[in-house]
Parts: structure tokens; sequence; C-alpha cells
């Protein structure tokens, strides 16, 4: 189903009449809120309600005595159903599949993110209190809550949008409100003809992940992981047992035979925490072929490796990372969170035959997304990690404001080919041959354009940093390499900086811990007179 895009260049913005407007639908929500029966209101089907409630709204509408044109009447009237049925005046943006985010920076600012660029909309709330119960209504849907004493939440819409919400007295200027929408899923067809990745790529990721190599998605804020990590789940067969652990559930799998666990945090006395690590100690128990993390920040990274080591091949998660070889680094910061004692030889020889694929997304200057680097963490020798890359893409430029650039192969062929063969599927070795790979050329092309990928091109001279493409790039950490990480300069690869009470700094006391598996009317005083108990446009759609 087509919709129009919400029309965001108006300067209408804050102004008075929209101020205005927002209050006289405040005052008339108050009304019908008051004129409602909630004993009755559990009683009726959804389209019921819905002819219910627009009738009462039209007659609040006609009894006002603001002046309004009849386009204004039509649109009071469609607000008013938003405000009792859906989120009130981000209704329309919810429902242009063409926004990502939605930011909300107090009553009367609202920014969407379409094509990777910010827009200024015309949406403006009645105050801060308008905004603020319209906080508590989201929240309040996944069985949190929100108030001075706890300003921050983060929660879930039913179509898995993300949503975070903090209140006064952290924000100074009023609630602000964040949404990352999921209500439109990409596919891979939508991936190639935006030019995320070319088909080679995309070919070796399908592979992958039927042959149950573990694999790690790592990017920044806003690159696309949870995205990605939706779109890679889709190539899971579909008799295996997947166990999804979320702090607030995004992803949307395809199969029948999935478990899907949400972290929980402290009531208001301090107590009922469940972490996401102790959720992932917990599926072990629950015989999951594969265990999918949508984002280690924490402890857990030492439990996901643990599963990813003890037959739970094939699982999947995510990092908040600037670069392949920083997610390393952050992976042993979050191992080491559990105060063990490790020698770094011994963890990274774990996290190295743990984690054989590592992706690489990155968002680029005019908001384009692409999978920038896919390595293969071949194992670990005397002066660290060997690190392998097999595709990989270089910026050539900026035009019209929007980054564009090729993706290359460099030739280097991975030893887990051989695990991807033996499980039966075919892929030569042309796939991995030294080249330029060809894409769309239109990053937000439409989604049903072809894409033309010539297997064949000529290969290029060089590759990255000037290294011949033909080679293989064995990128070494020392192991005396000392990370002294200042978690604030954290918050540049998380969403939120890392606290220490947010964190289960959970010590297991042996080393042994890496082996361990573990409906009549709703409505009272009106006027006697009926709807006509038909549905009209507003209600087909």
């Amino acid at each position: 189903m087509s919709t129009t895009p919400v029309d965001t260049s108006t300067s209408l913005a804050g102004g008075p009449f929209a101020v205005r407007f927002q209050r006289l639908k405040a005052e008339l929500h108050l009304k019908l809120i008051e004129m409602l029966d909630p004993t009755q209101l559990q009683r009726l089907s959804p389209d019921r309600l819905k002819r219910e409630l627009r009738t009462l709204a039209k007659r609040l509408i006609a009894n006002s005595t603001e002046l309004l044109s009849d386009v204004d009447r039509e649109r009071l009237l469609q607000e008013l159903l938003a405000e009792a049925l859906g989120l009130g005046p981000l209704e329309p943006l919810l429902h242009d599949p063409t926004i990502s985010d939605i930011l909300v920076n107090g009553p009367n600012t609202v920014y969407v993110e379409r094509n990777g660029r910010l827009e200024l909309t015309p949406v403006v709330f009645a105050g801060d209190e308008h905004l603020r119960q319209l906080i508590q209504r989201i929240v309040s849907q996944v069985g949190r809550r929100t108030d001075e004493s706890s300003p921050m939440v983060d929660a879930r819409l039913p179509d898995g949008s993300r949503v975070h919400a903090i209140l006064p007295p952290l924000s100074l200027d009023g609630p602000a409100l964040s949404i990352r929408r999921f209500g439109v899923r990409l596919t891979t067809e939508d991936l190639l003809a935006l030019g995320t990745l070319p088909v080679e790529l995309l070919t070796l990721f399908q592979a992958a992940v039927e042959a149950r190599v573990s694999v790690l998605i790592s990017g920044g804020t806003g690159s696309g992981k949870t995205t990605f990590l939706n779109v890679l789940s889709h190539y899971i067969p579909e008799e295996e047992r997947l166990i999804t652990i979320e702090d607030a559930a995004e992803l949307k799998l395809q199969q029948k035979h999935v478990i899907r666990l949400e972290t929980r945090p402290a009531s208001i006395d301090g107590q009922g925490q469940v972490t996401t690590r102790d959720l992932v100690r917990n599926s072990l128990r629950m015989r999951p072929d594969r265990i999918i993390v949508g984002e280690c920040r924490g402890a857990e990274a030492l439990d996901m490796l643990q599963a990813m080591n003890t037959g739970h091949e094939g699982s999947l998660t995510t990092v908040h990372a600037n670069d392949a070889f920083d997610a390393l680094a952050r992976l042993e910061m979050m191992v080491l969170m559990n105060n063990m004692d490790l020698p770094i030889s011994v963890l990274r020889q774990y996290i190295s035959s743990g984690i054989p694929l590592i992706i690489q997304l990155t968002r680029l200057k005019g908001g384009p997304r692409k999978v920038t680097r896919v390595l293969e963490l071949a194992g670990f020798g005397p002066d660290g990690y060997v690190v392998n890359e097999i595709f990989g893409f270089r910026q050539t430029g900026v035009t019209d404001g929007v980054a564009t650039g090729e993706f290359y192969a460099t030739g280097y062929v991975p030893r887990f080919l051989s695990r991807i063969r033996a499980g039966g599927i075919d892929i030569g070795d042309d796939l991995f041959a030294a080249r330029v790979l060809e894409v769309s050329a239109d990053p937000f092309s439409d989604a049903s354009s072809a894409v033309e990928v010539n297997l064949g091109a000529t290969p290029a001279d060089s590759g990255l940093h000037g290294r011949p493409l033909d080679s293989a790039y064995d990128v070494n950490l020392p192991l005396d390499s000392n990370y002294d990480v200042d978690l604030e300069t954290q918050a540049e690869y998380d969403e939120a900086a890392y606290d220490e009470d947010e964190v289960a700094y959970e010590a297991d006391p042996q080393l042994e811990a890496f082996d361990e598996v573990a409906e009549d009317g709703v409505y009272e005083d009106l006027p006697e007179d009926e709807a006509d108990g038909t549905p009209d446009e507003d209600d087909r759609r």
C-alpha cells in the first residue's frame, strides 16, 4: 500500500495557529474522554469503537465556538481520533514509510529523518503535559513507567519501532522523545537497489548464515545494524529453534520456531531487574539452535561468546563500533567487565574461534548506509588477531551532498568457505576475484529497480590504503596492548554511555566459566442522535 509522504516543508511549525489548533484539540480530547464510559469500551470491536468515537468527535467539533475552515475541521476530526486511538500528532508521521526516525525535541519542535537527512516538520503539541501524556501512554503499553524519579525509559511500539524518552529534570527544555521506525521492513532486494551492498556480498552472507557461520555486525548509531540483522535472519533454515534477546524487542523474524526475550528494568524500589546477560545465560538452558542478541553492550558478551563456542554456531549479534577493529577491542572490554582475571591471549583466542565473520556498516555523508568492510577473523597468532579483508567499500567523493564510492573484492578467499561447501552450498572462488563490484548507481533509487552486477569486471590496481587487492591483510593487535578505555568516550559508539549500575558486573570465579552451558454504547449524556453505522472513507483507510 503506497502512502503519500508527509509534507514537512511548510514553515507553519510552531506558529500561532498551530499552537491554538493543538490547544483546541487537547480541550476537545479531554471532553471526549470525560464522556466515554470505560466499562463499555472493551466490549466493542475496533471498527465499532472507531465509528462511535468518530460520531462523538463530530458533535464536539460542531459545538465548538472556534471558527475553522472545512479543511481544518476535517483535520481536527482525524487528529482527535489519532489522540484517542493512536499517538496523536505523531500518527501521520508513523504512517509515512519514507521516515526512519521521529525526533521530538519539545512540544514545538519535531524533526524527522527521511533518506538520511533531517527535516523540520509542522507537527506541534499543545504543551509539555500533552507530550508527557503521550510518552506515558507509549511506555505503559509495555509495562514500563517514567516520572521524575525515573526520567529515562526505553520502550517499543506495536510495530517494533524503538522508543526512548527522557523527562525533566534531566531534559532541561521539556520532555524529549525519539522513535526509531521499524514499521517498514527492508528486504534483500531493497538493500541491493538502495546500493547498501552488491549481490556478491549478499551471496556470501546468505551462504554463511545457512552454513551456521557466526556473524558479528558492527556499526555506529543509525548505521542500520538491526535492519541488516533482520535481513540476514531470513536465511536461517525454518526448522531451527531460535531465541532472540533484546533490550527493546525490534527483531521480526519470519521463522515459526522463535522465542522472543526482552530485558526488564528495575522497579521503583530497585527490584526485579533482568539484564541481557541474565537472558543469555537462561537461553542456554532452552535448547536453542541459534541465539540472536540484538546488541551486545556489556558483560553479556562473555556469555554470547561462550554460546558461539559451545554448540550454538551460527549465532548473530551486533555491537556499536566505528570500525571492525574497534569492534574487537570493544568485545575485549565488555568481556573484561566480568572482572575476570583472564590472560589477554586466552580472551583473544576465544573471540577468534567464536566469530569467523565480521560485517561493518557505516552511515556516510548525506545519509546512504553501506557495508563498508567484510572481514574474516581467521585466527590468533603470536602477535595478535589475524584479520583478512574479503570485500570493502572506498569512498571516492561527494555528489550533491551525498557520498559516492565503489565496492571491491580483495581477492582473498576466506577459510570458512570450506565449511560452507561442506554444508552443500556451492560457491566458486571466482566470487572473490579481485575487482570492482557494480551496484545500482542511485543510492536512493526505487527498490523495484533492476540491479546490474558484472562478475567479470576489470580488477582494480590497488585496494584499501593502497595495498594490492590480491593480498591478504594480516592485522595484528599486540598481546601487550593496554586498552585504557575512558567509558565516557564510549558514548560515541553507544546510544547511551555505560553506567556501572546498569551493567551486570557479575564475576565468574574460574576460567571454567567459559565451558558453562549452560460491544453497546461507549459514551454517556449525549443528545439523541445515532451513527449511520456505515464505515466511511476514513474508516476504510
